[in-house]
């Protein structure tokens, strides 16, 4: 679980904290993602800018490196915030990285930094994903 001052944070909490550690000078567009795995723990990540444009990393690929990192590899549930005017989706990059670590069900929240949430699944969010089943004949 994430901890800050002690406290047990939700994911929307870690989402929103991590946010603000977010490297966004070129376009100030800064997202947090939090994720839970399927252990219970809290991964957090934030999207980093890089001059080089497309250099840079999404919030949610943070997350996830930071959950795999720690030895796990299944997601349970996903919450990523923005400060935009509408609860802002991962690209789709993300989204086929949200597929190999969750399963279609998945619950997926995406959030305005002023609170508007949409609930989603992974399923949903990429319907037909690419998967390993694709490549059982290879």
């Amino acid at each position: 679980m994430i901890k800050k001052w002690g406290i047990v944070m939700s994911l929307k909490e870690a989402a929103l904290s991590v946010r603000e550690k977010a490297y966004a000078p070129y376009s100030n567009f800064k997202v947090g993602a939090a994720l839970r795995s399927t252990s219970g723990e809290i991964f957090s990540g934030c999207n980093v800018e890089n001059v080089a444009y497309p250099e840079g990393t999404c919030a949610e690929a943070g997350a996830i490196a930071a959950m795999v990192a720690a030895g796990e590899q299944k997601l349970a549930e996903v919450y990523v915030v923005a400060s935009s005017p509408q609860p802002v989706p991962p690209c789709g990059g993300c989204r086929q990285k949200l597929a190999e670590f969750g399963n279609r069900d998945v619950k997926v929240t995406l959030a305005t930094v002023e609170g508007d949430e949409f609930e989603t699944t992974i399923g949903q969010l990429l319907p037909g994903a690419f998967d390993a089943s694709h490549m059982e004949d290879s």
